[in-house]
């Protein structure tokens, strides 16, 4: 299990400290805190993220009309007590910039909202931010692309958003849109760039172009293992923007980062994915969003365990109940007894295992109760892979059916890789 990666005390870090403003993040259970475990020891060469890199980026905004495409996740680091996660502290970008007198005119928000409260696939609204008074345009609601009114008078935009490396984790459709939009109307994007904690592998099934949708807008495997910036970079010098257009693209790096470093988010990405075992897992219980099989929603356990009614009681000896509770206001099969397993405890994972959405289709008293066609195929990317395992075949053979895509997709993922 990856741990949390932490900052030294440099100069960089005692200079935010002085300009930037915010309070450490306090662990609530209805806040986005998460509640990672801690490594006392310093790491010799710890990881900086984009936003982190200020003397790097603020040319590009100084004097500017900014929007900015942000979250919850969206956070500068202060300062780092190694000793107590407490004192942990941090600001937001927005915030941070703002007090160096950078000129935002907006906000555009992704699923879940600016501060990440909606739940999963929750119509968010535009509105004002109560702590800045600045305009929220939301990019899950009425669209999802920017407008050119949206984007009228802005000389540049600024993408700092924390992905996880599946595809059908909707923030980089977020970003790609932003890129298309900016791209039709002449403004620069600047992307921050941060750590992918799926970032180690490249895995499961290619979408198939006739799937393209918010789910997925590009032919990429399910696991991607790039960051931000590497797909953006790949995306934009591919053609895959609309028309094969090409934004006006800058990336701020990080440092110090590998694609096989052990990074753990501070912050909730989004609200069902708590912990680091959940993201780590996401991937492969991710594909249950597509079915009639509860993936933790309604829990403390998002994403570490399944269960459904309608799986055989004498095939588990796990059970649970899900309610609804922060990020899930309406969880699948609220209120009745699922029986399923528990992964809380399951060690880190470097592929997308099917063992599990074969578990519960060999397990369901009826079959045809497990899957919803339209969703699932929308996160698998495709129809084969329900097709396969209604078929009955293995998980060493469903896996091998991807492997012609995978290589064509890593040739191509090379020559965007800004880490090794």
């Amino acid at each position: 299990m990856a741990f949390l990666s932490r900052f030294k005390n440099t100069f960089l870090l005692w200079l935010l400290i002085l300009t930037a403003c915010g309070n450490p993040v306090k662990k609530d259970k209805d806040s986005a805190a998460l509640e990672f475990p801690v490594t006392k020891k310093l790491q010799d060469s710890v990881i900086i993220v984009g936003a982190n890199s200020t003397e790097d980026y603020l040319p590009y905004l100084r004097k500017k009309k900014v929007g900015v495409v942000a979250n919850q996740t969206s956070i500068i680091f202060k300062n780092y007590d190694s000793e107590n996660i407490e004192n942990e502290s941090f600001t937001h970008l927005v915030d941070s910039l703002l007090s160096l007198d950078i000129d935002i005119k907006r906000v555009f928000a992704p699923e879940h909202g600016f501060r990440g409260m909606a739940d999963a696939g929750e119509h968010v609204k535009d509105g004002t931010d109560t702590k800045t008074g600045l305009p929220i345009i939301s990019l899950y609601g009425k669209n999802r692309k920017p407008t050119s009114s949206q984007l009228d008078k802005l000389d540049i935009v600024v993408f700092d958003i924390q992905d996880v490396g599946v595809r059908f984790y909707t923030y980089i459709a977020t970003m790609q849109l932003v890129m298309e939009a900016c791209a039709e109307n002449g403004i620069p994007v600047l992307i921050l760039d941060r750590p992918n904690p799926n970032g180690h592998y490249v895995d499961g099934p290619t979408m198939e172009i006739e799937h393209k949708g918010f789910l997925g807008l590009t032919p990429i495997p399910l696991v991607y293992g790039m960051t931000i910036g590497e797909y953006a970079h790949m995306i934009n010098k591919e053609g895959w923007l609309e028309k094969g257009i090409k934004a006006d693209l800058t990336v701020i790096p990080l440092r110090n980062y590998k694609h096989n470093s052990s990074y753990s988010i501070p912050v909730r990405p989004s609200p069902n994915l708590p912990n680091q075992t959940a993201i780590n897992l996401y991937p492969s219980l991710g594909l249950f969003e597509g079915t009639n099989v509860n993936a933790g929603r309604g829990t403390e356990s998002q994403f570490q365990r399944y269960g459904a009614p309608f799986l055989d009681s004498t095939a588990y000896d796990f059970s649970y109940v899900p309610k609804p509770n922060f990020g899930s206001k309406n969880p699948k099969h609220t209120g009745k007894k699922c029986f399923g397993k528990d992964l809380s405890a399951w060690p880190g994972m470097s592929e997308v295992s099917l063992q599990w959405l074969i578990d519960a289709y060999n397990n369901a008293t009826d079959k045809k109760l497990v899957f919803n066609r339209s969703g699932f195929t929308k996160h698998a990317g495709t129809e084969k892979l329900q097709q396969q395992i209604e078929a009955g075949l293995s998980e060493k053979e469903i896996k091998n059916s991807w492997q012609s895509d995978l290589e064509k997709f890593k040739q191509i993922r090379s020559k965007y890789l800004l880490y090794k």
